[in-house]
């Protein structure tokens, strides 16, 4: 196989870029456990990657936080070291954002440059590059949404900037296992590439699901489990409109998840009985599918235990990273399938 349609190099690098997102991930998500998502109110996307160096900066950066209905609103009072906790870590969440982009971009071109990158890997590295700049101005359209109107980012919003990062993170890893692996010599036959396709999309939706529970800070309620305020379908479920609804109602978003969560846990519950009963011919396929299921059962399982916690900071990012790493078992389960 010639260096035109593998390298391991390129394979390496793209799979220490996916660790990156990942880490931006889990960091994403103590921004918002810890409200401090809004605590940096203008995009710079260069100069911002300094952060306040005298207390001259630090007192003008409080004065911009202090303008904002999330301030005003919830935190007024807050000491200027309070106002530093929390911007550390947005600001920490940016910046590994724009080292993520470093960390492609630069190894990117020096690749191009050696012609050490496979050639029908090129154009999906630049679309990759370009996902990752959309990334970050989707992320200050949604931070955008929280400094005049709101004291917290528009749901919505943060689903869509959740939902991209995952989508980069799943992208990341398939890339990476095609410059490992070289392309296809023979497609997977049966029903598994499908089975695989469908279980990776129902992932990647329940994260979403899971994304409108967080906008909405719909974890810090109805705690209890299996039942919902005491009850089997929770009170007020339905908002004004079907968007509000599906969107903006707490109880809605927090039972649209678990019945997502239960879904899966049916279809994880298939693949172990198929891997462990032998109706996967494939090794590699069986190997993925048994690792996939027990993963979705570890998933719910601390899931219902973050829930019931009221959202701890270590559970609460416990949880997402976690559904990262289902998430990367999907794609895997999902390339893997359609190689057999």
């Amino acid at each position: 196989m010639s260096i035109s349609e593998r390298s391991r190099p390129v394979a390496i690098w793209l799979f220490l870029v996916a660790a990156l997102v990942l880490a931006m991930v889990v960091v994403g998500g103590a921004t918002r456990l810890t409200n401090s998502g809004l605590s940096i109110t203008e995009w710079k996307p260069v100069t911002g990657a300094l952060p306040p160096l005298s207390e001259a900066d630090w007192a003008s950066e409080f004065q911009k936080y202090k303008a904002i209905p999330q301030y005003q609103q919830v935190n007024r009072g807050m000491s200027l070291d309070a106002f530093k906790a929390i911007y550390w870590w947005e600001w920490g969440h940016r910046f590994l954002g724009r080292l993520v982009g470093v960390a492609f971009g630069l190894p990117f071109l020096v690749f191009l440059f050696t012609r050490q990158m496979p050639k029908r890997l090129v154009g999906r590295c630049w679309a990759l590059l370009a996902l990752g700049g959309l990334q970050g101005a989707i992320g200050w359209w949604m931070v955008a949404s929280g400094l005049s109107e709101r004291v917290s980012v528009a749901p919505e919003r943060l689903m869509t900037h959740l939902g991209l990062a995952f989508f980069l993170l799943a992208a990341l890893l398939w890339t990476g296992l095609e410059a490992w692996n070289g392309p296809f010599r023979r497609r997977g036959r049966g029903a598994w590439p499908q089975i695989a396709l469908v279980l990776a999309v129902l992932v990647y939706i329940q994260i979403l699901l899971g994304a409108l529970v967080a906008g909405n800070d719909a974890g810090y309620v109805l705690n209890d489990w299996p039942l919902m305020g005491g009850r089997l379908f929770p009170q007020d479920y339905a908002g004004q409109s079907l968007w509000a609804t599906f969107a903006h109602s707490i109880p809605a978003v927090q039972f649209n998840h678990r019945m997502g969560a239960y879904l899966l846990c049916l279809c994880a519950a298939g693949l172990v009985y198929a891997a462990v009963t032998g109706r996967v011919s494939s090794t590699p396929v069986r190997r993925m599918a048994f690792a996939l299921g027990l993963g979705v059962f570890c998933q719910a399982g601390l899931g219902i235990w973050t829930l019931m916690s009221a959202i701890p900071l270590d559970l609460g990012l416990a949880h997402q990273a976690a559904a990262a790493l289902v998430f990367g078992l999907a794609t895997g389960f999902l390339w893997v399938a359609r190689r057999a």
